[in-house]
C-alpha cells in the first residue's frame, strides 16, 4: 500500500548557515558510518537543540525563517518529538503515540493527524538523523555518502558526515527529490538538514547549541488547550 505523504507537506508549509570545509567521500567508507550510527543509536537518549529553518521558494524567488527549539527523546522503541516555533508564526508540534499535532496559539486551533499503520514510516520521516540506526535509515533511503566536513553545533567544532538520502518509496520522492543531511555518527544527531522538492523549494534546517542524552523538560513545548480550542482531527 503505498502511503500518503500530504500531511507532511502541511506541515512543513504550516511550521513553515554554518561554513563548512569539505572533502570527499573515501571508497566504502559509508558502511563505516552506518556501523557508527547503529552503535550510537543503541546509546541515543535524547537530544535538544535551537533551530532556524529556512524556506525558499523557487516561484517567488523569496526566503521566509522561522526560528525556536525542538527536542527528541527516545521512549522504548519509539522517539518522541517537539518543537516551540518562537513568534511570528508561533506554533507548537509535537509528535508522540503516532499521533502529529500541531497548534497555532493565535487561532487556538490544533490540527490532529494518527499516523495508524504507517506510524514507524512517519515517526523515521519526522526524527531524521536524530537517534535512528543506519541500518534502519538505509532500508528506507538510497544513501550516497558525500564526505566528511566539519561543522560548528552551537559549542564545539565536531565532525559530521554529509549524506545524500533518495526514498525508496515512490510517494516520498514525489514530494521531496531528495534530501542532504549533515549527521554527527559519533552521537547520532543531525546539524544541518536540506529537502529538495520537484518544484524546486529548499527548506534548510540548522541546529546549534546541541544538548545530548540529558534530561529534556517538555513542559515549555506542552500544547495549552482550552475550551474554546477548535480541534480539526484526521
Amino acid at each position: 500500500m503505498k502511503m500518503d505523504f500530504r500531511w507532511l507537506r502541511m506541515v512543513f508549509c504550516a511550521v513553515g548557515i554554518s561554513g563548512t570545509a569539505l572533502a570527499q567521500a573515501k571508497p566504502g567508507h559509508l558502511d563505516e558510518v552506518i556501523r557508527q550510527l547503529d552503535a550510537s543509536s543503541a546509546k541515543f537518549q535524547s537530544a535538544e537543540a535551537d533551530f532556524r529553518w529556512d524556506l525558499y521558494e523557487r516561484v517567488v524567488k523569496q526566503t521566509s525563517t522561522q526560528a525556536g527549539t525542538i527536542y527528541f527523546t527516545r521512549k522504548g522503541e519509539s522517539t518522541q518529538m517537539g518543537a516551540q516555533i518562537v513568534p511570528p508564526g508561533a506554533k507548537t508540534l509535537e509528535f508522540k503515540d503516532g499521533k502529529l499535532r500541531v497548534f497555532d496559539p493565535t487561532s487556538n486551533h490544533l490540527i490532529e493527524i494518527a499516523a495508524g499503520k504507517n506510524s514507524a514510516q512517519y515517526e523515521s520521516f519526522l526524527t531524521l538523523g536524530f537517534g535512528g540506526s543506519g541500518t534502519g535509515l538505509s532500508k528506507v533511503w538510497t544513501i550516497t555518502d558525500l564526505g566528511a566536513e566539519s561543522m560548528s553545533d552551537g559549542s564545539q567544532t565536531v565532525s559530521v558526515e554529509k549524506l545524500d538520502l533518495v526514498a525508496k518509496e515512490q510517494s516520498v520522492r514525489n514530494m521531496f527529490t531528495h534530501i542532504v543531511i549533515w549527521v554527527d555518527p559519533a552521537r547520532d544527531v543531525s546539524l544541518k538538514q536540506q529537502f529538495f522538492t520537484p518544484s524546486e523549494d529548499v527548506r534548510t534546517a540548522v541546529y546549534t547549541k546541541l544538548r545530548y542524552n540529558t534530561k529534556v523538560d517538555t513542559k515549555p513545548f506542552a500544547i495549552k488547550m482550552d475550551k474554546q480550542t477548535t480541534v480539526d482531527r484526521r
